[in-house]
């Protein structure tokens, strides 16, 4: 048997709900999954030079800025830090301007930064798949420009990670509709999954028949403590949050293990 791969879930380095994943091959690749925060570059870039000082895929998965201002940072400030390649797939700045203005500034300094230092990222698309050593990387799904309700999220790419040990479906901040319309498009056995990502940081992302479908054993939630308890400063369930209520869809699913980011100042691993 082949060994597995590694993947860390990063803690916020704020108060902020956030999305940051790295992942290591058995041969010392790097896959990076998001980064956060500009408050969380400064924090993942020295966990990725303590892991060799270099990023051989970067994923980028929609353009808000708790997933994408890490990196922008990062490339501002990169010293050593050797970034290879640099993956999204985002909806046109105009479209985001429009539909969603008010977050359109993420992506707006993205292309600043890209254009000042030279770069350009490859686009992803839905059927493209990557393998890096034994780790296969499926995009299930990319932008969804018909949808301009809740527009950024759901155009949120959908990511399968597996090899032969393990498998992670990383549903990023996909929202309902779009969920609904990936379910009608796709093999279902295709989401299945042992380790599940929680969409939209577990709460107001897909519905629970979505999370029937994948049939995971472990969830993943990039979810700080706020969030995970619905609490918007008065106490459990004071938010208007639907985070109490998915974590009630993961009971009933009989998971094993819920792993909250917000619960540990520490990356959690992942064998």
């Amino acid at each position: 048997m082949k060994q597995p791969f590694a993947l860390w879930q990063l803690p916020s380095q704020s108060p902020s709900q956030m999305e940051s994943y790295v992942i290591k091959s058995v041969n010392g690749k790097i896959i990076v999954i998001d980064g956060g925060m500009t408050c969380d570059g400064a924090y993942l870039k020295k966990f990725l030079e303590e892991l060799g000082g270099g990023v051989d895929m970067w994923i980028l998965t929609h353009a808000h800025c708790d997933h994408i201002d890490a990196l922008a940072w990062i490339l501002s400030n990169q010293g050593s830090l050797e970034i290879k390649e640099i993956y999204a797939s985002f909806p046109p700045l105009d479209w985001v301007q429009k539909y969603e203005n008010h977050e359109a500034f993420s992506l707006e300094n993205f292309e600043i930064v890209m254009k000042k230092i030279g770069r350009n990222y490859i686009k992803t698309n839905t059927g493209d798949s990557f393998i890096i050593d034994s780790i296969n990387i499926e995009v299930l799904s990319d932008i969804n420009l018909e949808i301009t309700e809740n527009a950024i999220n759901n155009s949120s790419i959908v990511l399968k990670v597996s090899d032969n040990t393990k498998s992670f479906l990383f549903l990023n901040d996909l929202g309902d509709i779009a969920g609904d319309k990936l379910l009608k498009n796709i093999d279902h056995e295709k989401l299945k999954a042992d380790y599940v990502q929680m969409a939209h940081h577990g709460q107001n992302g897909v519905r629970k028949n979505f999370y029937e479908i994948i049939q995971p054993k472990y969830c993943l939630w990039p979810t700080p403590l706020w969030l995970w308890n619905n609490d918007v400063g008065n106490g459990k369930n004071s938010g208007p949050w639907q985070t109490l209520e998915v974590r009630d869809w993961m009971k009933e699913l009989n998971v094993k293990e819920n792993f909250v980011s917000g619960l540990s100042k520490e990356p959690l691993l992942f064998h």
